[in-house]
């Protein structure tokens, strides 16, 4: 392992142990103010003898500092370059880790694992890796660590391997960043998971068209839960709470949504005046998707002529799923000409919504809705040149603009019981977004920052 010891000199330890510290102070004499001279202020010198350090300072010298060297696996790596990196130059450990049935899932799966290796002159004691889980089922509650260790004898010992799959721990995470491409750029290079940053695209998608309306120097600030492994934000993609609270600022505007739960309710996102960032009707049917056309005039890929565009078209892989944009009953499900297979769902106030090119229906005439139940996937079926899901909103029979609909539906507002307490954790939450809105300005002026 690495050793520094640490060496304290014979004449400083005398004379830390021999030396006392004087307190005192000086009034002056002479000042004077408006109203006469100040008054004088009589001080005393008192000697402080400093605690007997010399027997601690000897057992700090004689205790060893071990080092540890850190990294990530890259997707260039192999056994040599990765263990060059950490220091390690171990013939012997890199045969091992090539051979070992469980050492050499070191290298295997996706790039991103944590490193950590102790050596001593270069030679391996320990590695321990850390990894996503090896079920795809806990990959958002445990991940796989690997220890690669010396038994006995750390010099001369045998290496073995072994390894278990471990809880991640849950700790709050502050980040901040400023748009310069996009929310998704932006989110990486602040270290962001991308599933926070959907999450944040998702809470404020009825108050900005990520499409249209993001504009460089936008900027955003988010409070979420960081997954841990053994104390240590993890580096590979894919897992991640949920979003606590978030601010975006679009064009100079102020967007807040913090997480709040009332009692006997489910939660949900609220602004700082305690209205529901949850309108009537979501903004998107996919949770997470791209406009590859609007509600708008378009040349016609396949009657190849331009005509209006009375509806949405979101591109999407095979099998997504498609969520009902708001609560309501199904009125159509089958297939219906050039859309292909079809769900009509029918809402309160003569509102209709569409879905079509499903790749499957999974729902059926007379079927009560709710929000965000999902309904179908996306596919090709119909008048398609590709997988994508086409998307109408009627109003009283007539075709509107779904993005309009969603910013001027109903949102609901906390309870008169819960105001006061909710009033109490917006206003710690906001500055809390203050605070990592500054950093973040801090640190783009300075470079880098690290606690």
């Amino acid at each position: 392992m690495n050793e520094h010891p640490r060496r304290v000199t014979a004449v400083v330890v005398a004379l830390l142990a021999g030396s006392t510290m004087t307190a005192f102070g000086v009034a002056p004499l002479t000042a004077q103010i408006d109203n006469g001279p100040l008054p004088v202020v009589t001080t005393i010198d008192v000697a402080l003898p400093l605690p007997q350090l010399g027997a601690q300072l000897e057992a700090l010298d004689r205790e060893p500092l071990t080092l540890y060297r850190s990294d990530v696996t890259r997707q260039s790596d192999t056994i040599d370059s990765l263990l060059r990196r950490l220091g390690v130059d171990d013939d012997e450990a890199a045969r091992f880790i090539r051979s070992d049935a469980v050492a050499s899932t070191l290298m295997s799966g996706r790039s991103g694992k944590m490193i950590k290796v102790m050596t001593d002159n270069g030679r391996l004691v320990e590695l321990i890796a850390r990894g996503p889980a090896a079920d795809s089922e806990q990959i958002d509650s445990h991940f796989t660590r690997l220890t690669i260790r010396r038994a006995g004898d750390q010099i001369q010992g045998a290496l073995s391997a072994h390894t278990e799959q471990a809880p991640l721990q849950v700790r709050e995470q502050v980040s901040a960043g400023t748009i310069q491409s996009s929310l998704y750029a932006a989110a990486d290079d602040a270290g962001v998971p991308d599933a926070i940053t959907n999450q944040i695209a998702e809470i404020f998608s009825a108050d900005i068209d990520f499409r249209r309306e993001l504009r460089k120097g936008d900027a955003f600030s988010v409070v979420y839960e960081g997954h841990t492994a053994d104390g240590e934000p993890i580096t590979w993609g894919g897992s991640a709470g949920k979003v606590l609270a978030a601010r975006f600022i679009n064009k100079g505007v102020a967007h807040d949504a913090v997480w709040f739960e009332e009692p006997g309710r489910k939660g949900a996102y609220f602004d700082l005046t305690g209205r529901s960032k949850i309108k009537s009707f979501l903004a998107s049917p996919l949770a997470f998707s791209r406009v590859t056309s609007g509600f708008a005039m378009r040349f016609h890929p396949i009657q190849l002529r331009w005509k209006a565009h009375l509806g949405v078209d979101y591109g999407a892989p095979t099998g997504t799923p498609v969520r009902s944009v708001g609560d309501g009953v199904v009125t159509f499900a089958g297939v219906q000409n050039g859309y292909g297979n079809v769900v009509q769902v029918t809402h309160s106030g003569d509102r209709v919504t569409v879905y079509a090119h499903l790749h499957k229906i999974m729902v059926q005439r007379g079927q009560k809705l709710e929000q965000g139940m999902t309904l179908g996937t996306v596919g090709s079926t119909g008048w398609a040149t590709g997988p994508h899901l086409h998307f109408e909103f009627k109003v009283g029979g007539r075709h509107v603009d779904p993005m309009t609909i969603a910013r001027s539906s109903e949102s609901t507002q906390i309870s008169p019981l819960a105001q006061a307490r909710y009033r109490e954790h917006a206003q710690i939450t906001a500055q809390r977004l203050d605070m990592a809105g500054q950093m973040q300005v801090a640190g783009a002026q300075s470079g880098p920052r690290f606690e």
